[in-house]
């Protein structure tokens, strides 16, 4: 088993996967890219290495990033002569599962047979790719999101015959791309896009429902509890806010639209437990020491003023224009 990443494939260079080569090829790892024809593959090169330069002339990568990029960026005729010698080969082709079997025959002929394999997939499970990759044992997700220069957070997903050793060889890998990394189970839509369908479905059911418009539904989002997630996730935010006062809004909400939104049964449990989230030292994450609590409190407030400094410095997006239908 690889122990470390050196040399990386990216195979499909469009948007997603030429960020992703961006990701890495900007701190020294040398990636090289493939595409479904030479002439494909020469344009993205050609753009990734033109979108470097911009990013870095409008501070959006750090000094030096645009030469790194140049430096360890390459391109490939062919998928084969791409992976052919890499330690590590991220499939990036459209979530269409013909397209991805094709592509994870070509690259398991031509691959080293300990050369890891990840896909880029947002939705579809391992187990249902893994049968078209040889020795699926070095075979995973590793989901990355658009656009990937600029989000850190990468959901690694395990199949039922991944080897658990190649897990730390990724984390290691995003860790010096500056990646954090979450590993969750092999199910449809892992954890990122099962909670943004959700949220964007009942989102629409509030706007179906004319209690709300797209552009009011989206200022209460990112103005609130949008505000406040990148930061914190929903389980510290909870915590944050009392789990009993969330218990007691599930009752109001369920009330008026039924079991769909009755309080989940890990919150009841802890609520039942008398586990109230920081206001009494334990909730969601376990036990907090009043020093702890201090020391969040001082770190939220902090960074929730960041983050109106920094949307006043950002100004208002195309979306915010009123003339926009």
């Amino acid at each position: 088993m690889i122990r470390t990443i050196e040399t990386v494939a990216v195979v499909g260079a469009g948007y997603m996967g030429g960020g992703i080569a961006q990701s890495l090829a900007s701190v020294g790892i040398r990636v090289v890219i493939a595409d479904v024809s030479a002439e494909a593959t020469a344009a993205n090169y050609a753009r990734l290495l033109r979108e470097a330069d911009e990013f870095e002339a409008q501070g959006l990568f750090p000094e030096g990033a645009a030469a790194a990029v140049r430096a360890n960026l390459s391109a490939a005729d062919t998928i084969e002569e791409a992976v052919r010698t890499v330690d590590f080969i991220e499939e990036a082709v459209p979530e269409i599962p013909a397209i991805k079997q094709a592509v994870y025959e070509r690259i398991s002929k031509a691959a080293r047979t300990d050369a890891i394999i990840g896909t880029n997939t947002s939705t579809l499970p391992v187990h249902t790719l893994a049968p078209y990759v040889s020795h699926p044992e070095r075979f995973l997700t590793v989901h990355f999101s658009n656009p990937a220069p600029f989000i850190p957070g990468v959901e690694l997903v395990c199949g039922a015959e991944t080897n658990p050793a190649v897990i730390p060889v990724i984390k290691e890998m995003l860790s010096r791309a500056k990646r954090c990394s979450a590993q969750v189970a092999d199910t449809p839509g892992f954890v990122l896009n099962r909670l943004q369908y959700v949220l964007l479905k009942e989102a629409a059911t509030i706007v179906e429902a004319g209690i709300a418009t797209p552009r009011d539904v989206d200022t209460i989002v990112r103005s609130t509890f949008g505000f406040r997630l990148p930061f914190f996730g929903p389980f510290a935010i909870a915590d944050m806010a009392g789990l009993d006062v969330y218990v007691n809004g599930f009752k109001t909400v369920e009330d008026a639209f039924g079991p769909r939104m009755a309080a989940p049964e890990l919150l009841k449990t802890l609520v039942s437990e008398g586990k109230y989230g920081t206001k009494n030292g334990e909730g969601f994450y376990g036990k907090f020491t009043p020093e702890q609590v201090a020391q969040l409190v001082a770190y939220r407030n902090k960074a929730y003023a960041g983050m109106a400094r920094l949307m006043e410095e950002l100004g208002p997006s195309v979306y915010d224009d009123p003339l926009m239908s």
